[in-house]
């Protein structure tokens, strides 16, 4: 052949031919015998545990998955943690809304605030100071990863003026909420309340919380509609008149957490991330994280798995696949 007559013989056998797709790829990743043709593995393919979204209950779960030993896998469709629960800055908050990137025209109006200075609540919401969210958070100890404030009031709107809801004696006495005469059985409600021990029956003054409903309770010591409506909204934080007709003890038991959330850490039972609500669901995918699990941003779940006998066995992403370990 012209060209080629001092090319060695044992070279020419190691030349490629362009074109030439006769010699396999190497594949992409890790190979399981369980992975469909066609298909790559999604990061490193086996998992314990595959949770789908980074919602609080979501990162909770995984974190504490994680610190058990098990290896667990987090995906979530967003660019960012909390799902619904997220607290967004503006070009993510703009995005959501909009579906596009937010115009440079759009940041014109910041001055010189940054992009990053805002973190806007999806759904806004104070945490109670001494709930059972704030004992998760200490227990869990992912409360090294943030910083909180004590609300500074809360206010109530009565015949059209606004008043702050009294969190001292003395901002009850001076508050002009309630009238001379209804601010002491108010104040004697109170004080059954805070005394009240369902394992102590002196403290019972001859009730039986568990039959007797919040509406006779509040007839017991004579308080007026607003005083109960007050009562039952603003500080046991009941969303609608229910309760009236359940029995009182849960009524009291709502009462007695807001008392101690408002001595706990100010003059408010309202406690607040310092960077918002989505700091709490971060917190628990950085504790993931510390402890070995593996987090997907931005990636779609086209399809969830499942075997012949219906039971699930991993998720689909576009051309790339995992499994559960335990069930491959």
């Amino acid at each position: 052949m012209a060209g080629m007559e001092n090319v060695p013989t044992e070279a020419m056998g190691e030349m490629k031919i362009a074109g030439d797709t006769s010699e396999e790829k190497e594949p992409e990743g890790p190979v399981f015998d369980w992975m469909p043709a066609g298909m790559k593995a999604m990061a490193d393919g086996e998992y314990d545990v595959i949770v789908m979204g980074t919602g609080f209950t979501e990162c909770l779960l995984s974190g504490l998955l994680c610190t058990l030993g098990m290896k667990v896998l987090v995906v979530d469709r967003n660019g960012y943690y909390g799902g619904e629960s997220a607290s967004l800055n503006l070009t993510n908050l703009y995005k959501k809304m909009r579906g596009s990137e937010p115009p440079p025209q759009f940041f014109e109006g910041l001055g010189n605030a940054k992009d990053r200075d805002f973190n806007i609540d999806l759904i806004p919401k104070f945490i109670m100071a001494h709930g059972n969210l704030v004992k998760i958070l200490l227990h869990t100890k992912v409360t090294r990863y943030l910083d909180f404030k004590s609300i500074d009031g809360s206010y109530v709107v009565k015949a059209g003026k606004v008043h702050k809801v009294p969190a001292t004696p003395k901002e009850a006495l001076a508050s002009s909420l309630m009238g001379m005469f209804e601010k002491r059985r108010f104040r004697n409600f109170l004080i059954y309340m805070n005394d009240y021990e369902a394992s102590d029956p002196s403290t019972h003054k001859g009730y039986n919380l568990k039959t007797m409903t919040s509406r006779e309770l509040y007839t017991a010591y004579g308080l007026d509609p607003y005083t109960q409506e007050f009562i039952g909204h603003t500080m046991a934080l009941f969303t609608d008149e229910g309760y009236l007709g359940r029995p009182a003890l849960e009524l009291i038991e709502a009462l007695q957490l807001y008392s101690i959330s408002l001595q706990s850490y100010g003059s408010s039972p309202y406690i607040y991330p310092l960077y918002g609500l989505g700091g709490l669901p971060e917190s628990f995918s950085r504790m993931a994280a510390i402890h070995g699990g593996t987090f997907m941003l931005n990636r779609s779940v086209d399809e969830i798995l499942y075997d012949e006998d219906g039971v699930a066995w991993g998720i689909r992403g576009g051309d790339e696949v995992q499994t559960e370990a335990a069930s491959a």
